[in-house]
Order: C-alpha cells, then structure tokens, then sequence
C-alpha cells in the first residue's frame, strides 16, 4: 500500500463520499462540511490522504483542522478514514500533518478538539492521541405532562400573563439575557466576547432557524417603592425559543389549552435557559416552570450539556422516571489538554 497526501481539492467530496458511504455518526456528519479547500479567511488546512493502486490515485482518508469564530481557544480538527484503511497509521499520519498546520495558525491557537460518539473508532482514536472529554452532550425529548403547571400568584389568567409572555426574537433584552447564559454555561470552552449583534445571529434571526420564544418573569415589581401598584415587568428569569416548525407561541397557547397538535407530530426543538444572574434553586425553579408549560400539551428537544445545572437538575429525575428519554447517542467533546 503507496499513500500520498496532499491539498484538498474540488471534487474530493464526491469521490470520498463514494469511498467512505453514509456517515457512522452525527457529528460525521457535521464535520464533512468541513471538508473544503484551505484558505486563510477564515484560515483553514485540509488534507487528503490517497491510496496509490496501480499508478491510480484513490482518495481514501481526509483531514482538516480550521478556526472558529465562536469559541476561539481551541482549533477544530477533524479525521476520516475509509474503513479498509483504519489501523495502518494513515490517520496518525493525517493528524501530525494537521498538527504541524496548526501550528502555524495566525491566531497562534493551536490545541485542538473535536466531537465523538463514545464507543467508537473515532472516540478510541482521539483518546490514543491524548484528546480527553470535558464536556457531554445529550439530546433529550421531554414528553407532554411530565411537569405539572405552575401556579403564578393567585392562580388567574391575569397573574400569568404578568409572568409568562412572547418575547419577540429581536429583544435586546432576550438577546442579552441569551449571549450572557450561553457564555455562562461554556466557561469549559469561551466563547469569546458576544455582542448583541452576534447573539442575535447566532440564536435568534431567521438564519438561525429560530421561530419565536417564550420568556419567564419575576412578579411585577412597582417602579416607585413599596405601597404602590406595581408598574414595571419583572424581570426576565428564563427564556425558551423554539426552533421547530411548531412556534413557541403555539406551545404556550397549548399549555393553556388553546393550542392545537403539531403538524408532523415530531417535538419542538427548544433552547432553554436563564437569567445566570438567579441563585441555583431560583434558576431551577425558573426553568421547571417554563419546561412545564412548553412541554405541557407537545413533546419538546432540548440539547443538555451536563454544564447547564439547572437544566439537568429538572430533566434527568425526568429521565429516570420515563418522562424524558436521550434521543441518539451522547457526544463528547474532546480536546487536548491544556
């Protein structure tokens, strides 16, 4: 066996895509997108490793290690070899090529990390060269009525509308409760300085894919002291938007027995979160009450990173009782040590 590697070229995916087949896993199949020419804007290295048989060359392996905006301390890499070639040093070699590029990155990052399923190929050929988890992913499905609806003050309609209200996407102050709780949560992994503008296009625009969202206040609060009627909204404490074709708005109207059955039966993809701002038990609260009424009358998917506490401390007694289930397998987040 002869293997040449060189640059990426035009064409490489389909000819590796014939080769290598259908993805094994999720996260292959979001990493050969990443698989383009190299470039410096942004900056980006990929490698193809080629199999030479009778004088014809065979693309049979690929890599490629690029930066990220989002997340800047680390570089992204990533490694796919046809399975006929595993376990004869082309990924090894793949990776020291990647690693010399990374080197010489114009940020001057150079650590990286990746994404894999544990128990596979790609999880064992990360940990033998040094990569190690910190962090895990879980998709989980929230069944309908697995969380009783709360009661918000003295139980009529008025009282919740205080409390519960569709928030319009391009909120600066949703933006801001959102960029400060995804920071918040990814202190294992910066993301770097999120402006207003970024968090919006990240989570919130239409590209994003986002179709409106659902915020929980604090009671009202007066705005001129105590003996006043209050005047002002509370703050916001917790936030849900929904990325589905069901809106957020029409969950909410279902949780109040408004709301019809989604279209395609398949659950709302929701990103829940809160003000990082609230205590541990007020962030808890925060976000069990707001899952309930999202989740009361149609299933919901929320991603569970085990660095979101008050996320997890709702949804795995779900999961323990049947009331939620992880949809897929794990990801693990893996990178190179500090």
């Amino acid at each position: 066996m002869a293997i040449a590697y060189r640059e990426w070229r035009d064409g490489d995916d389909l000819a590796l895509l014939e080769i290598w087949g259908g993805p094994e896993t999720e996260q292959a199949r979001q990493f050969r997108g990443t698989l383009a020419p190299s470039g410096n804007s942004p900056w980006r290295r990929c490698i193809v490793a080629e199999d030479i048989v009778d004088g014809v060359a065979i693309p049979v392996a690929a890599g490629v290690v690029h930066e990220a905006s989002l997340h800047p301390e680390r570089l992204w890499a990533y490694i796919e070899v046809d399975r006929h070639h595993r376990r004869t040093g082309v990924g090894s070699t793949l990776l020291t090529m990647l690693r010399h590029e990374a080197a010489q990155s114009p940020s001057g990052i150079s650590r990286l990390r990746t994404k894999v399923e544990p128990g596979t190929p790609g999880a064992a050929f990360a940990e033998a060269a040094g990569l190690a988890p910190i962090q895990r992913s879980r998709l989980v499905v929230v069944e309908p009525g697995a969380l009783r609806l709360p009661v918000f003050g003295d139980g009529s309609e008025a009282a919740a509308s205080e409390q519960v209200e569709d928030l319009a996407t391009g909120s600066v102050e949703l933006s801001d409760v959102v960029g400060r709780y995804y920071t918040a949560v990814h202190g294992w992994d910066s993301p770097g300085d999120l402006s207003i503008a970024t968090v919006q296009r990240l989570f919130l625009d239409e590209l994003s894919g986002a179709h409106g969202a659902i915020v929980l206040r604090a009671p009202k609060a007066s705005a001129f002291g105590q003996g006043v009627a209050p005047s002002r909204k509370g703050r916001l404490e917790a936030f849900a938007i929904s990325y589905a074709e069901l809106a957020a708005a029409d969950n909410a109207a279902g949780a109040h027995g408004e709301g019809g059955t989604p279209a395609s039966g398949q659950p709302t993809d929701v990103f829940l979160g809160h003000d990082p701002k609230l205590t541990a038990d007020e962030a808890q609260a925060a976000v069990r009450d707001l899952l309930a009424l999202i989740a009361f009358q149609h299933p919901v998917m929320l991603e569970l990173d085990d660095s979101m506490e008050a996320l997890r401390a709702v949804v795995e007694p779900l999961l323990e009782t049947g009331k939620a289930r992880v949809r897929g397998a794990e990801t693990l987040v893996v990178s190179d040590p500090a």
